[in-house]
């Protein structure tokens, strides 16, 4: 669905991106991984075009979309859930979900907002409650909420689960792999390899700005790989 070829990014006058190619295919779930400070987040903005100096091609869908404006690459169908959720604090649970709806009518969105209550169940309990009000467990879950009412074709999720109690991963993870067998492309920046292994189809891990490593789960799940020692130095 998504390619990068050769795509070189700037903050500045720093080059931040390096020669980067990556593919994210259709209906796969794959990862990106990689030490804090690497280029993962950098990445995704550079998706939406929000890195200085981009080189190279972005392709989504058969169309490069270098130059777009990011609500433009919004509206092709890609959506994100930031780092740090970024939900709105002063709306409630429903209002946030029906603000970013892409949906024309009312009984529309009300449909859409029962979905994102079935896949995530402990929403439905706090719909009433003001975002700044829910723990950062449920303040993801409405992130992820939020973006699936834009309808998309391709879901991005930085730091899907990072700092979040257990039992809430498990519950992330779990509406992941629905989405995934509902065959929605999907991008996942995180640290637990566990769950990722289970979830991915295919992993990249970036090293200052670089591509280091790709390849498929059974090779990152096991200890003595190429890719843990990326991960580890």
């Amino acid at each position: 669905m998504l390619t990068f070829d050769t795509v070189s990014a700037r903050y500045g006058e720093s080059q931040v991106l390096f020669d980067l190619s990556l593919e994210f295919p259709s209906g796969a779930v794959s990862t990106l991984l990689g030490k804090n400070g690497m280029g993962k987040t950098t990445t995704v903005r550079t998706i939406f075009g929000l890195t200085d100096g981009i080189t190279g091609d972005i392709v989504l869908d058969g169309r490069r979309i270098n130059g777009l404006a990011p609500f433009e690459i919004a509206r092709m169908g890609v959506a994100l859930v930031p780092e740090g959720r970024q939900v709105f604090p002063t709306l409630t649970v429903v209002e946030n979900l029906v603000a970013t709806s892409r949906h024309e009518t009312a009984r529309l969105r009300n449909a859409a907002v029962q979905q994102i209550f079935e896949l995530f169940p402990r929403l439905e309990e706090r719909k009433r409650s003001y975002a700044n009000l829910l723990s950062g467990g449920e303040q993801q879950m409405l992130a992820i909420g939020r973006a699936l009412t834009t309808n998309p074709r391709f879901l991005i999720l930085d730091e899907a689960t990072e700092g979040l109690a257990p039992p809430i991963r498990r519950e992330i993870w779990a509406a992941l792999k629905r989405l995934k067998d509902e065959n929605l492309t999907i991008l996942v920046i995180d640290k637990s390899l566990k769950p990722l292994c289970k979830l991915g189809d295919r992993h990249n891990i970036i090293r200052k700005g670089e591509l280091v490593w790709s390849g498929l789960s059974d090779e990152l799940a096991r200890p003595e790989s190429e890719a843990r020692t990326f991960l580890s130095v």
